[in-house]
């Protein structure tokens, strides 16, 4: 066997201990970010592996190092500046940024993923420092193999993948959007337990159709327009390919493809490449989630309610797939369960007899239901099919801001005495409505959770705790449990399992509809034991050592596999052994 790295191996003593047998030395020992100790190399370290004189003398704990690096994120001005400084943190010493995040979870979460991350894509040409993760661009897909050969890194076991086409609601980002692969795969390692020597983040550079971007001097993407078509398929053939090659067995999630895209690579590589789409697959196990925790505080099913989802792109249709999938669970059949589902996107309610991209079509209503609507608009619009549907859930994913209105909110209370409005849409500055005003618009009867965090709201003398329906909850269960099953295929059924998981966890405490972020490695952890316990019901688990396990056995397997960022002992290798 290789070691794991071209720089490190690692070992066991004979008692059992983990350590790591390093193959470089001095400098560029401590400029390896997934070797480098800062202060904390042991004076025997240092000695053996060419470090002394290159580091102070004072030989410091991690904890001591976490009071200093949190003193210092806390004197930055700004969310933007404190995402620099913990992405240069992490770039410098992988241990002791995921230690300084995972105590500090809660704070740090919206600062290296939504919503200041969308801000860090923006500008990730102009605060660019430091490579990380793969680049694969029009540049280099004929050499693409020789690329995954330059990853230092042997045991890759999980990747997210971004041709930033449409990067959370702000679009086509170029090739900024690496950062939202860097900030998922954060997301792995802190709230997931995924070791960071096995995450890699790979930007699909095929164009962009941006101008300002190709003509910005400082500009790090290619510089010419988006492939499309069989160009495009071709590229992701030979990537994915290559993938497969260089680590056979790895899980991948896609990240931001747009909506022309996103459901072809899913239906074209999933079982190829055991993968999913954590936009259209993550974002509806999400959101069911929230629904059923919802329900459950209200005394009722989710085959009580109606559903209107605003926005019918990869997110929209991943949670009208969702729902019917959840309706369908509680013994509807899918045309029942679609009966209740009415989705909107740019023009107006999707109804069969309009044009429409084919993703859309199956939530689409049949004209006849909905020919005798008392509608101000043809197609009805968002309005309309509430107050026709009798909508008692509304789901945002449009990325318009402030589409949630007063007239909107006062429609759901006509129809339901506890509605569920959920504006999903990320980052806040895309969020259909702020919680505020859909509690005073509601006279505080709606039961809300968004997609990016919002304060708690006062609201006449009690405050109510705001949930965010974060796919953190979900994607780095579902990624974890996954690779730790062997999985041969990401199964739609294992992604429901993930939403039930989560929605089981929530319910430990009543008047929540989602977990406090605080929880988000043990909710990971349980959502992975159900995803594995789905693989194997469903036949594509490949790992025999969970053969036979039950629930509360898989969750002690996932949580002694689940990594914990602290340093090991190193040992100097022999030369050469890399």
């Amino acid at each position: 066997m290789p070691p794991i790295s071209r720089y490190y191996d690692v070992k066991r003593d004979t008692d059992g201990n983990r350590y790591l047998e390093v193959y470089v030395t001095g400098l560029l020992l401590h400029q390896i970010p997934l070797l480098n100790k800062g202060t904390a190399f042991t004076k025997d370290e240092r000695r053996l592996l060419g470090l002394e004189g290159l580091l102070p003398p004072h030989i410091a704990e991690m904890s001591s190092q976490l009071d200093r690096v949190y003193r210092r994120f806390r004197l930055q001005t700004s969310p933007l500046e404190q995402h620099i400084y913990l992405r240069n943190l992490q770039d410098r010493n992988e241990a002791l940024f995921y230690a300084l995040v995972a105590e500090h979870l809660e704070e740090m979460l919206p600062i290296i993923y939504t919503p200041t991350v969308g801000e860090a894509v923006q500008l990730f040409s102009e605060v660019y420092r430091h490579p990380r993760g793969l680049a694969v661009s029009t540049d280099n897909i004929d050499t693409v193999r020789e690329a995954f050969e330059n990853v230092p890194l042997n045991d890759i076991r999980l990747a997210v993948a971004t041709d930033s086409s449409a990067i959370l609601g702000i679009g086509d980002q170029g090739f900024g959007g690496m950062a939202i692969s860097i900030g998922k795969l954060a997301i792995y390692v802190v709230a997931g337990g995924v070791g960071p020597d096995k995450c890699l983040p790979i930007e699909l550079d095929v164009g962009t159709e941006r101008e300002d971007l190709l003509t910005n001097p400082l500009y790090l993407g290619v510089r010419h327009h988006r492939l499309r078509g069989e160009a495009y398929l071709d590229f992701m053939d030979r990537f994915v390919e290559a993938v497969i090659e260089r680590y056979p067995g790895m899980i991948l999630q896609w990240e931001d493809f747009s909506k022309d895209t996103a459901f072809t690579v899913l239906d074209r590589y999933r079982k190829r490449l055991a993968s999913f789409n954590d936009d259209i697959q993550g974002t509806g196990a999400t959101a069911l989630a929230g629904v059923l925790s919802a329900c459950r505080m209200t005394g009722q099913s989710l085959a009580d309610q109606r559903f209107v989802i605003s926005g019918a792109g990869a997110g929209g249709a991943g949670v009208a797939w969702a729902m019917v999938e959840g309706l369908m669970g509680e013994g509807l059949s899918r045309e029942e369960a679609r009966e209740r589902v009415f989705v909107l996107d740019s023009k107006g309610l999707l109804i069969d007899d309009r044009e429409m991209d084919w993703y859309k079509r199956p939530y689409a209503q049949p004209a006849g239901e909905v020919a005798g609507w008392k509608a101000k608009a043809s197609p009805p619009n968002l309005l309309d099919t509430i107050r026709n549907s009798g909508a008692t859930v509304l789901l945002g994913l449009s990325g318009q801001a402030g589409i949630f209105d007063m007239a909107v909110v006062e429609a759901m209370c006509r129809n339901s005495e506890r509605p569920l409005i959920f504006p999903l849409s990320n980052p806040t500055s895309a969020s259909e409505a702020v919680p505020s005003d859909l509690l005073r618009w509601s006279k505080g009867r709606a039961i809300i959770a968004t997609g990016s965090p919002f304060p708690d709201v006062p609201y006449e003398g009690k405050v109510f705790r705001v949930a965010q329906g974060n796919n953190a909850f979900v994607f780095p269960g579902l990624g974890f449990g996954s690779l730790l099953a062997k999985v041969s295929e990401v199964t739609d059924t294992m992604v429901i399992a993930a939403a039930h998981a989560l929605a089981d966890y929530t319910q430990r405490e009543d008047g929540r509809v989602y977990p406090s972020v605080g929880e988000m490695r043990d909710t990971s952890v349980h959502v992975a034991a159900a995803v594995m316990e789905r693989a194997m019901a469903d036949g594509v688990a490949r790992e025999p050592d969970i053969t036979g396990l039950d629930r509360e056995a898989l969750v002690a397997y996932v949580r002694q596999r689940c990594w914990i960022p602290h340093y090991l002992p190193y040992v100097r290798g022999e030369q050469g052994a890399q």
